[in-house]
C-alpha cells in the first residue's frame, strides 16, 4: 500500500477510538434494565451498560483470533522446498529444470478464480503480446496496402469450397434438362384449359338430360300397364267376405300375447353354504348306497292296499287327488290358441322300465369298450380344458344312478319273480358303491381304483371327496391331504405304464385341482418335493457321467400339472418358480442325442411357453434350444450368422439328426405330435423316420411362431429374433420340405418381419420422493398446570442437566452463525478490495492505451507528410 492509505486507515483507528470514548463518557446512552423483583442468589446480567460496546467487543475479539487464523491458514512457519523433483533423486538437472519451466509455463496460463480479473497475466491483441505492440517493431506501411488484400478469386473459392464448381454444373444440367422436357411435353394455357372445362361441363349436362328422358318414358309406361292391371281389379268384394278377413297380428302382438302366458317369477330359496351342500351330498350318498345294499340282499317291498289312516271327526274329505286333470291345458302356439296334445308314450312308462334298465346297461358297456378301445394320446401344443368337462360327466353318471336308482324303487310296486330278482341282485353287485372310505395308504388307493375303467376311477375319487368332506368330520381335513399325495403318486405311476394311460390321467385333473384349492399348503409340500427329487436325479446324472439325459414322461407330466394347479403369472411363486428353473435346468444340460430327445425337448420348450403365457416373461433358454434345433436341420454348416450355446455345438456326430436326406415326402401331413412319442423308441423305417423329422421341424416353426406373437411388445424384440430369423432365412433347405410345411415356414417369416410399434416402457422416476418426517411423540405427565412432575434425585439432576446441555448447545450455535457472518463480512471485503485494485488497474490501461493510440496516429500523420 501507498502512503496515503496507510494515512487514512490511520484516520479511520483515530476516529473509532474517539467515538468510543465519546460513548463511555456520554451519561445519556447508559442502558439501565430494571427488575421488578429483586432474588436472592439469581445473578443479573447487562443491568447496566453502552450500546455497541459488546458488539465491538466481540468483534475485536474475532479480529484478534479467528481472523489471524484465517488469514494465517495454509501457511507454515518453516521453509519448505517445494519444487519438483528436489528430493527425488532418479532425476537429473537437466530433468528438474524442464519440467519445472512446463509447470511454470501452465500455471501462467491457468486462471485460479474464474470470475478474478485481477491477476497478472498476459494480455494479447490478435494473438499479438500488448507487450511486444508497444515497442513498434513492425509497423504496417500504407503505401504498400492495398484495398483488395485478403480477398479470394472466385475459382479459387469454387475449388476449395465447393469441388471445383460441381454444384454450379450440376445446376446448369439440371436447367437444361428441364428446358428439353418442357418443349417435348408443354403445360396448356388458360384458353385451352378453359375449353376443356366447358367441353366437359356440356358433356355430364348431356347425359343429365338422357338419363331424365329415360326415366320419364318408364314412367309413363308403368303408368300405362297399371291402368289395364286396374281395370280388372276394379269390382268390389262382398260384405260377409269383409267381415271374414282379419289383419294378422304382427311380430309384437304376438309377443306381447306370450307374455301374457308365460309364469311369473317366483321367490326363490336361499343359497346353501358350501357346509349345507356338502351334508346334504352325503345324505344322498349314503341314502343310494343303502337302496343299493338292499337290492344287493334281494328286499323288495310289496304294494299293497294303503293301510287306513286314522280319521278324525271333523275330517271333510277334502284331501282328495284326481287321478287325471280332465280340463285341457292351453298354449299359445304362431298366434293361436291351442289345448296341449298329451305326449305319446306316457301310459307305457311304467310298463317300459324294465326294457330300458337292460337297454342301458348294455349301451354303457358297449361305450365303455369303445372308449378303452381308443387310443389316449394328446398334442404336445394343445392347452385345451378337456380335463374340466369330466365333472359334467361325472354328474351324468351319478344322474344315471340316480335314474337306475328310482327305476329300481318303480319295480317295488310289482312283485318281481325269482328270476328277475336274481338279476337285480347280481346288477346290484356290479354297481359302484355310493360311499367310500378314505383310504389310509397308497395301496388302499391302487387296490380300489385298479381294474376300474376310467369314468369309474373318477366317479370312486370324487364320491371319497363327497363323503369326507372337512365340515362334515374333524379328521377328515388331515385324511384328505393324504388323499392329495396318494393321487399325485397314482397318476405318476400311469405316466409309466406303457402305454401310459393319458386319458385317465387327463379326467382325473378336476378331483386333483379340488384337492389342491382345499388343502394349499398339502399340495405345495408335495410337489416341491417331487421337484426337488427330479432336480437332484439331473444334478447326480451330471455328476456321474459328465451329461444328463431328458427325463421320463411320468417326471414331464408332473411339470405340466403343476401349471393347471398353481398360478403361473405370479413374480415369484413357492411351487412355479422350482418348476420353472427345474424346466431351465432340462434345456441347458440335458443332451439331444437323438429324435426321441428332440421331440422331450420341444415338448419342454412348450411347457416354458405355457407358463409365461401371461406373464410374458422372456426365456432366453427356449430361444437359444429352438435355435440349436433348426441348426440340426441345415446340411451345409460353413458360414454361420449366429452362435450356438450348449447343449448344442456347431458341428458334430448329432448335429444332423433333422437333415432331410431325401426330397419330400409326399404322405406326410402337419398332424400333432402325440406325447405317447416320447415313450416310444427310435423309428425303425426311412419312412417314419423322415415323417418324424417333418413333424418335429413343423413344431419348432411353430413354437417360433408363439415366440415371435409373445415376445412383440418387448422393447429389444429385434435382437430377441434376430438369430432365428437369420436360419430361417438363409440356412435351411426348403424347397426339399413338402408343400404344407413351406406353407408354415411362410407364416413364420412373415410373423417375424412384422415389426411391432415400439414404445417407450414407463419408468420410475430416478429420484424417490422424500417421505415426510414422522416423530414419535414424546409423552411427559404433567402436573401444576406446566410444571414438570420432580422425581428423584437422580431424575432431577438429569433433567438439570439436559437443560444446561440444551443452553449451552444453542450458545455454541449461536457463536459458530456469527463467527460465520464474520468471516462471510470479511471475505466480502477482501474482494471488494480486489475489485477496487483491478478497476484501477484496467483504468490505468486503458489510459496508457489511449496515449499510445494517440501517439501512433500523430506518428502516422507525421509519415503521410513526409
Amino acid at each position: 500500500m501507498g502512503k496515503t492509505q496507510k494515512k487514512k486507515i490511520t484516520s479511520d483507528n483515530v476516529r473509532k477510538t474517539k467515538s468510543t470514548q465519546d460513548i463511555k463518557t456520554n451519561p445519556f446512552e447508559v442502558k439501565i434494565n430494571k427488575q421488578k423483583f429483586n432474588i436472592l442468589g439469581r445473578k443479573t446480567k447487562h443491568d447496566r451498560g453502552l450500546p455497541g460496546v459488546s458488539r465491538s467487543k466481540s468483534i475485536k475479539r474475532r479480529t484478534e483470533t479467528l481472523l489471524k487464523e484465517y488469514q494465517d491458514k495454509g501457511k507454515a512457519n518453516t521453509f519448505v522446498d517445494r519444487r519438483f523433483g528436489e528430493y527425488n533423486s532418479g532425476l537429473t538437472p537437466d530433468e528438474k529444470m524442464t519440467k519445472r519451466f512446463s509447470l511454470e509455463r501452465q500455471r501462467l496460463h491457468t486462471k485460479k478464480d474464474m470470475y478474478n480479473l485481477n491477476e497478472d497475466e498476459e494480455l494479447t491483441h490478435y494473438g499479438q503480446s500488448l507487450a511486444d505492440i508497444e515497442k513498434f517493431n513492425d509497423m504496417p506501411d500504407s503505401d504498400n496496402e492495398t484495398e483488395d488484400k485478403g480477398l479470394l478469386s472466385a475459382e479459387f473459392t469454387a475449388a476449395a469450397h465447393f469441388g471445383g464448381g460441381g454444384l454450379l454444373q450440376k445446376k446448369t444440367l439440371s436447367k437444361q434438362k428441364g428446358e428439353e422436357e418442357e418443349g417435348e411435353a408443354k403445360p396448356k394455357s388458360r384458353k385451352e384449359f378453359i375449353d376443356e372445362l366447358i367441353a366437359k361441363s356440356k358433356k355430364e349436362k348431356h347425359e343429365r338430360q338422357v338419363q331424365r328422358d329415360k326415366a320419364q318414358e318408364l314412367t309413363e309406361k308403368l303408368d300405362k300397364d297399371w291402368k289395364e292391371v286396374y281395370s280388372l281389379l276394379a269390382h268390389k268384394a262382398p260384405k260377409a267376405e269383409l267381415k271374414e278377413e282379419k289383419p294378422k297380428a304382427g311380430d309384437y302382438d304376438i309377443i306381447v300375447r306370450e307374455l301374457f302366458f308365460d309364469m311369473k317369477a317366483q321367490p326363490s330359496d336361499r343359497m346353501k353354504t358350501k357346509e349345507e351342500l356338502a351334508r346334504e351330498e352325503e345324505e344322498r350318498l349314503q341314502k343310494l348306497e343303502a337302496e343299493r345294499v338292499r337290492r344287493m340282499r334281494g328286499e323288495f317291498e310289496e304294494k299293497g292296499r294303503d293301510k287306513p289312516k286314522h280319521m278324525s271327526a271333523d275330517d271333510l274329505h277334502d284331501g282328495f287327488i284326481l287321478d287325471k286333470i280332465d280340463k285341457p291345458c292351453l298354449v299359445y302356439k304362431e298366434g293361436k290358441l291351442e289345448e296341449e296334445e298329451e305326449e305319446p308314450g306316457s301310459e307305457n312308462e311304467e310298463e317300459n322300465v324294465e326294457g330300458e334298465d337292460s337297454a342301458e346297461d348294455e349301451n354303457e358297456e358297449e361305450n365303455q369298450s369303445e372308449e378303452n378301445d381308443e387310443d389316449s394320446q394328446s398334442d404336445l401344443e394343445d392347452d385345451s380344458h378337456s380335463d374340466l368337462d369330466s365333472d359334467a360327466e361325472s354328474e351324468k353318471d351319478e344322474s344315471a344312478g340316480d335314474k337306475k336308482s328310482a327305476k329300481a324303487t318303480l319295480n317295488k310296486e310289482k312283485a318281481p319273480s325269482e328270476e328277475a330278482r336274481k338279476a337285480m341282485m347280481e346288477a346290484a353287485k356290479t354297481e359302484l358303491p355310493f360311499t367310500f372310505p378314505v383310504p389310509e395308504s397308497y395301496v388302499e388307493l391302487k387296490a380300489l381304483l385298479t381294474g376300474q375303467v376310467t369314468e369309474k376311477q373318477c366317479l370312486i375319487v370324487e364320491r371319497i371327496q363327497k363323503c369326507n368332506h372337512p365340515s362334515l368330520a374333524a379328521g377328515n381335513k388331515t385324511k384328505l391331504e393324504k388323499l392329495f399325495g396318494f393321487l399325485w403318486e397314482y397318476i405318476g405311476e400311469l405316466a409309466t405304464r406303457q402305454p401310459a394311460e393319458l386319458k385317465t390321467i387327463d379326467r382325473m385333473m378336476p378331483q386333483l385341482y379340488d384337492l389342491s384349492q382345499l388343502f394349499p399348503e398339502a399340495a405345495c409340500s408335495c410337489v416341491q418335493s417331487t421337484l426337488r427329487e427330479n432336480m437332484q436325479d439331473l444334478e447326480k446324472q451330471l455328476q456321474a457321467k459328465g451329461r444328463a439325459t431328458f427325463p421320463a414322461l411320468d417326471k414331464l407330466l408332473y411339470v405340466k400339472i403343476t401349471r393347471a394347479l398353481f398360478p403361473t403369472s405370479d413374480f415369484r411363486h413357492a411351487v412355479v418358480t422350482p418348476a420353472l428353473v427345474h424346466l431351465s435346468q432340462m434345456v441347458t444340460k440335458c443332451s439331444v442325442t437323438s429324435l426321441r430327445d428332440v421331440a422331450t425337448g420341444l415338448f419342454v420348450c412348450c411347457l416354458f411357453l405355457d407358463y409365461v403365457s401371461l406373464s410374458k416373461r422372456f426365456i432366453p433358454e427356449v430361444i437359444n434350444f429352438l435355435l440349436g434345433i433348426l441348426h440340426m436341420a441345415v446340411p451345409n454348416k460353413g458360414t454361420l450368422g449366429y452362435t450356438l450355446v450348449p447343449p448344442f455345438k456347431p458341428s458334430g456326430k448329432y448335429s444332423e439328426l433333422l437333415v432331410v436326406k431325401d426330397k419330400a415326402v409326399e404322405s406326410w401331413e402337419i398332424k400333432p405330435l402325440p406325447m405317447s412319442k416320447l415313450q416310444e423308441v427310435e423309428p425303425q423305417g426311412e419312412l417314419q423316420t423322415a415323417n418324424f423329422r417333418f413333424s418335429c421341424i413343423a413344431l419348432c416353426f411353430n413354437l417360433c411362431k408363439r415366440c415371435a406373437s409373445l415376445y412383440r411388445s418387448l422393447p429389444a424384440f429385434q435382437e430377441i429374433i434376430n438369430p432365428l430369423e437369420i436360419i430361417l432365412s438363409s440356412h435351411l433347405p426348403v424347397n426339399d420340405y413338402p408343400a404344407q410345411l413351406q406353407e408354415l415356414y411362410r407364416e413364420v417369416l412373415q410373423e417375424l418381419h412384422d415389426r411391432p410399434t415400439c414404445y417407450r416402457p414407463l419408468e420410475f422416476e430416478k429420484k424417490k420422493p422424500v417421505p415426510l418426517k414422522l416423530f414419535t411423540p414424546k409423552i411427559v405427565e404433567v402436573s401444576d398446570y406446566g410444571r414438570k412432575r420432580g422425581g428423584t434425585r437422580q431424575e432431577r439432576e438429569r433433567m438439570r442437566l439436559v437443560h444446561k446441555h440444551k443452553r449451552e448447545f444453542k450458545g455454541a450455535v449461536r457463536e459458530i452463525r456469527k463467527d460465520a457472518q464474520f468471516l462471510a463480512r470479511q471475505k466480502f471485503a477482501d474482494v471488494m478490495e480486489g475489485d477496487a485494485e483491478r478497476k484501477r488497474k484496467v483504468k490505468v490501461l486503458f489510459n496508457n492505451l489511449a496515449t499510445q493510440e494517440g501517439e501512433w496516429k500523430a506518428m502516422k500523420r507525421k509519415k503521410r507528410k513526409f
